[in-house]
């Protein structure tokens, strides 16, 4: 018979080894997903995550790495906040197409004028509007009970059809021959957010890397960080030692939500460029999984979001060389949290064989 055992403390070995694990798993049951749908399971493996490091055309690929990591980086770090406090944000999504739409509307107000405080004003709108749609999910928690988690995903679908409202309604470009969308924020360089496009470079990447930096230090050297790997470890311990619950529920929703609007801001305002129907392309369920397959670690989030950026860009060419689905990019993307929960398992419990007699 075989049982799981509850061990005496979390494994460190394979607290450590569970994301390499996952990863493996992922691609071993991505090629028999991608067998099933008649391709070369070791060509589609190898497309993904060799063609855009090491390929033909890698010094084009290269640089989009940032591009797409930049945002999962960002989104991640401020749920990871919220995750380590067991406050579950599971609604950036939204707050990253709220902060996008309020930075957007700040630049479009001033054109043509080209100044240079236009975007940091765009940055703060930006910050703002993420904050601010984070909230809501934080104020009726600690007012009335309700959950954060059904409350902020809920809140995507309300951030979706406002971002469809103003594509075709108040931040329609005027001049665009009546199809949807606002105007191109990369056509004047005061709104761009790009710092070299060759490179990839844009603020989002740097405000991404202070992000790490900032949430290492205030994990590891602040007492706020204390408190809130307390409250995750143990509740009634953090209750005891005069943590304030309520206030640590706005900070870790606020801190997400104005990391994800942030995310949002730069991505309008750089490699996106407008305001479109289609803007949201699932960032922010996406950092859901870089977090967890960072370990909530900083500096592992930082990596698995240029795994995941690889994932994205691998999976493009993918679809473009081998004709593969959409669909199964995003499947295979989803087996990579699958397998890190399912072998997470083994942190916290072991397998144990009794015999029939002895059980």
């Amino acid at each position: 018979m075989i049982l799981l055992e509850k061990r005496p403390q979390p494994s460190r070995a394979w607290s450590v080894a569970t994301p390499l694990i996952a990863v493996i798993a992922t691609m071993v049951f991505g090629g028999l997903l991608f067998a099933l749908l008649g391709k070369n399971p070791v060509e589609a493996i190898r497309t993904i995550f060799w063609e855009p490091l090491f390929g033909e055309f890698a010094f084009y690929y290269r640089p989009q790495l940032l591009v797409k990591g930049a945002p999962l980086v960002l989104i991640a770090i401020g749920l990871s906040l919220g995750f380590k406090a067991g406050i579950w944000n599971i609604g950036a999504e939204g707050q990253y197409i709220i902060g996008a739409l309020a930075g957007a509307a700040v630049g479009l107000a001033f054109y043509p004028l080209e100044a240079w405080y236009i975007f940091p004003l765009m940055v703060i709108a930006g910050a703002l509007g993420g904050w601010a749609w984070a909230m809501i999910p934080g104020i009726l928690k600690i007012k009335f009970g309700t959950n954060e988690i059904l409350v902020s995903l809920m809140l995507v679908y309300v951030a979706e059809q406002i971002l469809a409202s103003m594509a075709l309604g108040l931040l329609k470009n005027p001049e665009g021959f009546g199809f949807p969308g606002s105007r191109n924020l990369n056509d004047y360089t005061p709104a761009s957010s790009w710092i070299d496009q060759n490179a990839g470079m844009h603020w989002g990447v740097v405000t991404a890397l202070i992000a790490v930096i900032f949430a290492y230090i205030l994990l590891n050297r602040h007492m706020l960080g204390f408190n809130i790997r307390l409250t995750g470890d143990a509740p009634r311990a953090a209750r005891f030692a005069g943590v304030n619950p309520a206030r640590l529920v706005l900070f870790c929703l606020g801190t997400s939500g104005l990391l994800a609007g942030l995310a949002g801001l730069f991505e309008v305002a750089g490699p996106a460029g407008q305001v479109t129907i289609d803007f949201n392309t699932g960032y922010g369920f996406t950092a859901i999984i870089v977090a967890f397959l960072g370990r909530l670690h900083p500096v592992g989030i930082l990596l698995a979001g240029l795994l995941m950026a690889l994932t994205y860009i691998g999976g493009e060419i993918a679809q473009s060389n081998l004709a593969l689905p959409a669909a199964a990019i995003q499947v295979f993307q989803g087996m990579l949290l699958f397998f890190l929960l399912a072998f997470d398992l083994f942190t916290n419990y072991r397998l144990r064989l009794k015999t029939r007699e002895a059980a």
